[in-house]
This record gives C-alpha cells, sequence and structure tokens, in this order.
C-alpha cells in the first residue's frame, strides 16, 4: 500500500473510532448519572479519551506526512511513535483519575440504582466496543500502525472493564452487594496497565529495537540466495517511521571478485532490499582469501573459534600483513558476561595456536529483537 493511502486508512479508521466513542460516551454519562454509578460515568469519560486518542492520531497521521527537509533528511514519519506515546499517557492519565475517584466510593459509597436501560447500555457497550477494538486494532496491524494498534487494545480492555461493570450491576441486583467502588478501581488498574503496555511499543522504536527474528530469516535467505553471496552478518535497521527504514548489512564474498562485480552485487541487493521491504539499505563486503598461505590461515583460523565453546559465530577475517594482525568478529553465548576477559582469553588462544601472529577479537552482537 502507497503511503499516502496508507495515511488515508488511518484517518479514516480513527473518524470511525471519534463518532463511535463520542456516542457512547454521550449514552454511559446520561445512564451512569442517572443510576449513580460511578463506573458507568467513568467509563464514560474513558470513552471521551478514547475519541480524544483518535484525534490524535489523526494529527499525528498528517504531521508525519510532511516531507523531508535540511533538518529531517528521513522525514517525520516518526512523529507516529510519539502520536502513540501521548495516546498511552491520556490512556494512565484517566486510569489515573476514574482510580482516585474509584477509591472514593469505597469509603463513602452511594447507592446505584440500576434500570432496564442501565443494563441494556451497558450491554450494547461492550458489543460496541468489542467490534471497534477488533476493527481499529486489525487496521493497525495490517497498516503497521502503533497508534491503531493502541487505540484497538484499549477499546477491547474497555469492553471487559464495561463487562465489570455488568457483574457489578448482576451483584447488585441479586445480592443487594454494592461492589460499583471496589469493579471502579478494578477497571482503573485494567486501563492503568493498558495504558503502560501500549507505551512499549513506540518507545522502543524511538530507543532503538532489534530486527525481528522472521524479518531476519527472509532478509538473510533473499541475499544468500545471490550465488555470489556465501554469508551475510550484522543486519542492523533504524526505523525513522513505519515507511522510512535505513539499513546495513555485511556479505561474504570471494577474494576473486573485481570492484566492477562488487558493485554490481551490492547494487542488486540494495534495491531488492528497497522493492521487497522498503529498506534504505547500504552493504558491506567482508573477501573470504581463497588461496595461498592467506588462505590457509583464514580456514584455520576460522575453524578453530567456531570449535572453541561459546563462540555462536565468527565472521571479518582480516590480515594486515604490516604488522602480522589478524583481526576477527565473533558472536558469543548468553552465557559470556565479561566481553572484555572473553575476548583476551580467545586471543591468548589463538596466539598460542598461531605462533608468529598477532591477534584482535572483536565481541560482536546479534541486533535482533527477542
Amino acid at each position: 500500500m502507497e503511503y499516502q493511502e496508507r495515511n488515508k486508512e488511518i484517518i479514516r479508521t480513527s473518524a470511525i473510532g471519534i463518532s463511535t466513542n463520542l456516542l457512547l460516551a454521550a449514552f454511559k454519562a446520561v445512564v451512569g448519572f442517572i443510576a449513580g454509578s460511578v463506573a458507568i460515568v467513568m467509563d464514560a469519560v474513558n470513552n471521551l479519551s478514547d475519541a480524544l486518542s483518535s484525534l490524535i492520531t489523526i494529527i499525528g497521521t498528517k504531521l508525519s506526512a510532511a516531507p523531508a527537509d535540511s533538518k529531517h533528511p528521513f522525514g517525520h514519519g516518526r512523529i507516529e511513535y510519539f502520536s502513540a506515546i501521548i495516546i498511552s499517557i491520556i490512556v494512565i492519565l484517566a486510569g489515573g483519575t476514574s482510580l482516585v475517584e474509584s477509591v472514593r466510593k469505597i469509603f463513602k459509597p452511594t447507592e446505584p440504582e440500576y434500570t432496564t436501560l442501565t443494563l441494556v447500555v451497558i450491554i450494547v457497550a461492550i458489543v460496541v466496543k468489542l467490534l471497534l477494538g477488533r476493527y481499529v486494532k486489525t487496521k493497525g496491524e495490517e497498516l503497521n500502525s502503533d497508534s491503531l494498534i493502541a487505540s484497538g487494545t484499549d477499546a477491547t480492555s474497555d469492553a471487559a472493564v464495561t463487562l465489570t461493570t455488568l457483574v457489578s450491576a448482576g451483584i447488585m441486583l441479586i445480592a443487594g452487594i454494592n461492589l460499583d467502588g471496589i469493579l471502579g478501581t478494578l477497571i482503573s488498574l485494567v486501563i492503568i496497565k493498558a495504558g503502560l503496555g501500549m507505551l512499549r511499543s513506540p518507545i522502543n522504536q524511538l530507543l532503538g529495537t532489534g530486527v525481528p527474528l522472521e524479518l531476519t530469516k527472509e532478509i538473510t535467505q533473499e541475499v544468500t540466495s545471490h550465488p555470489q553471496v556465501y554469508g551475510m552478518h550484522d543486519l542492523i535497521l533504524n526505523y525513522y517511521g513505519p515507511n522510512t527504514i535505513i539499513g546495513s548489512l555485511h556479505i561474504d564474498v570471494l577474494d576473486t571478485m573485481t570492484a566492477r562485480e562488487i558493485h554490481r552485487l551490492t547494487r542488486s541487493i540494495s534495491e531488492e532490499m528497497y522493492r521487497k521491504h522498503g529498506i534504505i539499505c547500504t552493504v558491506g563486503i567482508y573477501a573470504i582469501n581463497t588461496s595461498g598461505k592467506l588462505g590457509k590461515l583464514q580456514k584455520d583460523v576460522m575453524t578453530f573459534i567456531k570449535n572453541q565453546p561459546d563462540v555462536l559465530q565468527s565472521h571479518a577475517f582480516y590480515y594486515y600483513s604490516d604488522t602480522n594482525l589478524v583481526t576477527v568478529d565473533i558472536i558469543t553465548s548468553e552465557s559470556v558476561h565479561d566481553n572484555d576477559a572473553f575476548a583476551k582469553e580467545m586471543n591468548d588462544k589463538l596466539s598460542k595456536q598461531f605462533p608468529g601472529y598477532k591477534f584482535n577479537i572483536v565481541i560482536d552482537h546479534y541486533y535482533i529483537a527477542k
């Protein structure tokens, strides 16, 4: 889906959310005041916050569509992450306000009066919020929009919360026990928890999240399908919004390739990454020595390192003939906690195994989200 069409879909979905939540808020507010139920009134307030969330999503989507400029060469797509954070904070604040009122209701309870109208509105609200939540969240996942996903998740949580209100009404009518304040407190805690959970994705994106495992596997398969590529390493992606991804990766190629052949290969991979994934990608090169003394040295060193405990992967072999220095990047298992100590240990082992050479082991990392 094209970027402009995606934004239109997000705005259209958010507009549906606004209109639905305003209608629900009006109904709940009227019924809540009539029944004297703080839980229903606070649920109405939460619907207003949902409508505001959808409005923020619309504003954020429009601002994120601003073109790149000299100060923001990668565009303004990250505004969507800030929109999702603002929505999450609004949800948390709404939950906090509800929590204060509900706790006060526990110590100073009022007697709610439930009517047929009250119960009908509650049931209708549950059904509407379930449908709205499913629709908005599905659209958010389809459009890769954290803001829509947050709004959809919140709407689904609201349905569960309103169901709790219905349970409160049932207990009041059947047993005459007023649990309004207690269940209102539970509602508030659920809202706060949902808000905190919604913060996770946009904050991770701004901090720099790892590359999803499935995407890593897909890109690795695509890159290594080129017959000139003998391995891929160091995949790093930086997200500047859902539609702007800047990345880099390294490939192993034979040292017999010419500069023109390498140029054509890296260009082909870069174009493929952009065409299939929308990634603006830089491709780095690691050379595999194929003959002579240097070819044998690389093979022996890499085989030796591969067989060492706690070594998951090794790459980037390079020999500096002027200083007789060999450098290799190593990825270790999670049981290694002191990288410097492990690197020194490997340097010592390699120097003993290959006398006459100096070694510099660099501890590398997987840039994959877990």
